[in-house]
């Protein structure tokens, strides 16, 4: 897969998560919540060029960095969502403003390292961001998974972050 075409899968999956991120949605824990990232690692894996063979050992630093990037970013993205559990039992989620600061230091923190990458000398693929994306996805989805099951087995009102806010209204489907 060409570099184009990872750029146009890192910006539609970017630009797909950051919209449904700000409404409130259903989570489903038993669903397979690992599939999209496990499918972003193996795009990003598929072709030659993670590490660059004239720098390998700084190269490898900066995929390595790149990944606790993509890890730490995807943590505080967890950690930032607001969850709740209606009457119903059924669990729901919606980032906070919170959730914007995250996105923007993890960007921010990318843009940096590429730009250190650069002034070094190294080639850095599309990939490494691919991969660093999906450990952001994957981290997420699992914290969030976690943080669900511990509401729904707490015997009594778990509290979580956010509590203080208001709800959104769950929209009616006709």
């Amino acid at each position: 897969m060409s570099g184009l075409v990872n750029a146009l899968v890192i910006v539609a999956v970017v630009a797909l998560v950051i919209v449904r991120q700000f409404r409130a949605r259903r989570i489903d824990a038993d669903r397979r919540w690992w599939l999209v990232p496990v499918v972003l690692i193996v795009l990003a894996l598929r072709r030659p060029g993670l590490l660059d063979p004239h720098h390998p050992t700084v190269s490898a630093l900066l995929l390595g960095t790149e990944l606790l990037i993509g890890v730490a970013t995807g943590a505080g993205w967890a950690w930032t969502t607001r969850i709740w559990l209606e009457a119903d039992g059924t669990a729901w989620s919606k980032s906070t403003k919170a959730s914007i600061s995250v996105w923007i230091c993890g960007i921010a923190l990318r843009v940096g390292l590429f730009a250190v990458g650069a002034a070094l000398g190294v080639h850095q693929d599309s990939s490494a961001l691919l991969l660093a994306l999906a450990g952001t996805l994957l981290v997420r989805s699992g914290f969030l998974v976690r943080r669900v099951r511990s509401l729904v087995s707490a015997d009594g009102p778990a509290s979580a972050y956010g509590d203080g806010m208001r709800r959104p209204a769950p929209k009616e489907r006709v």
